[in-house]
């Protein structure tokens, strides 16, 4: 089996953080919108999008969403965590050839009955550095068994 990095129950510490980077391909919005059934024009039909306010094709805001996603699975805090619930605001457009950074961080934990809620915040930036993505995620953190 392969070995991940996971930080469990009790290791999560606030002000801790992970990212993740990815550039945005016309193959990816091609791929998100099979997978999904969302074939808005605005993502999908060039011609379309140039009469609208982005004057181009502009990348699902889920696309961004799911960074955040693949960044709680996969870096902060890792395997075994479970997504509880996100908040999600859509800042700016995100376009063919941006590069993404996902970031997560700690920003609270609260101890319940027998598990751990912790809040993060969750930001995607571009290669400019505008946030086109921020919100905030609540995590139950895996446990050892």
């Amino acid at each position: 089996m392969k070995e991940y990095k996971i930080l469990y129950e009790g290791e999560l510490k606030v002000g801790m953080s992970g990212s993740i980077s990815k550039r945005i391909s016309e193959e990816d919005v091609d791929t998100f919108a099979k997978v999904t059934g969302d074939y808005n024009p605005m993502h999908m039909d060039q011609e379309f999008a140039e009469k609208t306010q982005f004057h181009k094709r502009i990348a699902h805001g889920m696309l961004s969403a799911g960074m955040i996603s693949a960044c709680l699975g996969t870096k902060m805090p890792g395997p075994g965590a479970i997504y509880l619930n996100q908040s999600l605001r859509f800042d700016k457009p995100v376009y063919f050839g941006d590069v993404l950074v996902a970031t997560v961080t700690v920003e609270k934990i609260d101890q319940k009955a027998h598990f751990q809620i912790a809040t993060l915040s969750t930001v995607v930036t571009n290669q400019n550095g505008d946030k086109v993505t921020e919100g905030e995620a609540q995590i139950m953190p895996a446990k050892r068994d």
